[in-house]
């Protein structure tokens, strides 16, 4: 009997788009379920046909999370016949990974112990984020940039006297930021170190640059922050939280939030965001703004009266009279929710690209105290 070897290969290092390549028909021994399917589009790939090739169909399948991994190779084999079945993957289009270097130390720093190199710094965080990107490119991303905010405190502190700043932040974490921007650089990233903007604003420039190159057919925006979803444009600008595995298109954006990423500003402005420390209007929560803001868009399409709405909302009145009374609030705080897309960035997509760093590996090594880095960085260097 006839028997077939056949590849699952990540076009994204995000595990979300997969390309399976196999002799003219998909087995169901794939194992790609209902639950881990999003969706699946099939293309044919015309191929010469000789003694050692068949036709090719690739699927194109959209998982949420990866079928299996083998080291930095994705396979699945069934049995294989005779014949060497060797189909070459078609170049896969450019994409853009955009990193928010301050949530990634945050959540190494909670996650990990504390470690110290020679030099006495604490570098248990910034050892877990340089680690984890370069499992990014070991598994195939080429083009990232890590946002950090090199200082806490940004033009909004200026805008509204709660905005968050660092004073709750530990020292030994806020320690580390500027360790972590040292030793990304050391190994080969770019790195956009935000002073009077935040990370956020750099996560958005970079998405709009990223967005301007006909050549980038995708921009994965690395944070589930939920300021971000505003700079989601259809499926070419998506929001992917790494720690969930989870990628949000202008759809997922909508069925999480109830409003498109446009109105995700006028959202915020309404319920507020206490992680930022802006507060919102008062009685207004997740479910009145959205059904509101899915019907009139924006705070200045939202009829003055209840009378007038066309949508039903409990307790519209008196979210209508606080919406009234404090509507200049609602305009500062939705300027304050917008992230600016004009922070100091690369000047073009192709100072996003990796490279291996050469002598920076040496010192990325000391930094993080780690044996085997230097080595690991060859490696992907040469892969």
């Amino acid at each position: 009997a006839q028997t077939v070897t056949f590849s699952m290969v990540p076009v994204s290092p995000a595990w979300e788009w997969w390309d399976v390549w196999c002799p003219g028909w998909c087995p169901p021994r794939i194992q790609v379920t209902a639950h881990t399917v999003v969706g699946c589009a099939a293309r044919n790939a015309a191929r010469e046909q000789s003694a050692n090739v068949l036709p090719i169909t690739v699927f194109t399948v959209s998982l949420k999370q990866p079928v299996r991994r083998f080291g930095s190779t994705h396979m699945l084999h069934s049995m294989s016949d005779s014949r060497n079945h060797h189909p070459q993957p078609e170049t896969a289009a450019l994409k853009v990974h955009l990193v928010d270097g301050t949530y990634e130390l945050f959540r190494h720093y909670f996650a990990l112990p504390a470690a110290r190199n020679e030099q006495g710094e604490e570098i248990g965080a910034v050892r877990g984020v340089v680690r984890s990107l370069l499992a990014m490119v070991e598994d195939g991303a080429t083009h990232l940039a890590v946002a950090t905010d090199h200082v806490v405190d940004s033009f909004r502190n200026e805008m509204w006297p709660g905005y968050k700043d660092g004073s709750s932040i530990e020292p030994e974490l806020l320690g580390q930021f500027p360790v972590l921007e040292t030793a990304l650089e050391a190994a080969g990233f770019a790195v956009w170190p935000m002073v009077e903007f935040e990370a956020d604003d750099g996560l958005a420039s970079g998405a709009a640059l990223a967005a301007r190159d006909s050549r980038v057919d995708r921009i994965f925006i690395c944070t589930p922050d939920k300021d971000l979803a505003q700079c989601v444009r259809d499926d070419r600008v998506v929001q992917f939280d790494r720690r969930r595995r989870v990628v949000l298109n202008r759809e997922g954006i909508i069925e999480k939030f109830g409003v498109p990423p446009e109105s995700i500003p006028d959202y915020l402005a309404l319920v507020g965001d206490s992680s930022d420390g802006y507060p919102g209007l008062k009685g207004w929560g997740a479910r009145s703004a959205s059904r509101v803001l899915a019907r009139y868009g924006h705070l200045e399409m939202i009829p003055r009266s209840a009378d007038r709405w066309e949508v039903r909302v409990r307790g519209a009145p008196s979210l209508a009279a606080v919406f009234n009374e404090h509507f200049d609030d609602a305009l500062l705080f939705r300027e304050i929710a917008t992230v600016r897309t004009d922070a100091p960035v690369a000047a073009s997509v192709e100072e996003l690209l990796w490279r291996p760093p050469g002598d920076g590996g040496a010192l990325a090594a000391r930094i993080l105290a780690d044996n085997t880095l230097e080595s690991r960085l060859a490696a992907i260097g040469t892969a």
